[in-house]
């Protein structure tokens, strides 16, 4: 919940490949206070059945950046070996890994009183994330 001193941060993934919210991927958040300060981590979550995550910790008093750490390799593993199949995602990589992208960072300036809403849109080929409501 952000303040009138503080920001706050939300997110939710869809598999886009699947066309459904991405159960169990875990985000890291992390913040700084400046562009040259160094980052803090603040603990992580991961998403529940509906793609969101809905505890992730709340923002330091100061906070100029933020930064989403998203495991997407081993979402994309744990989803490749319950499908049980040699899809396209196994066959087309690199090095044999499940996605081409293992991780995904995303980082945003924010500003106090704000909240911030990001949702990532994820395929193993891709993303694309913005600024939601």
């Amino acid at each position: 919940m952000s303040t009138s001193t503080t920001a706050s941060v939300s997110t939710h993934i869809l598999d886009t490949s699947a066309g459904r919210p991405a159960e169990g991927v875990a985000v890291q958040l992390a913040a700084r206070s400046g562009q040259h300060a160094d980052w803090r981590t603040l603990g992580g979550s991961a998403t529940d059945a509906d793609g969101r995550c809905k505890d992730l910790p709340a923002l330091p008093e100061g906070t100029t950046h933020v930064r989403l750490d998203f495991d997407t390799e081993t979402y994309f593993a744990k989803k490749q070996a319950a499908a049980q199949q040699d899809a396209p995602a196994l066959r087309d990589s690199e090095n044999g890994r499940p996605v081409f992208f293992p991780e995904v960072t995303i980082t945003f300036a924010v500003v106090p009183g704000e909240h911030y809403h990001v949702p990532l849109l994820l395929n193993p080929f891709g993303y694309s994330v913005y600024r939601g409501s």
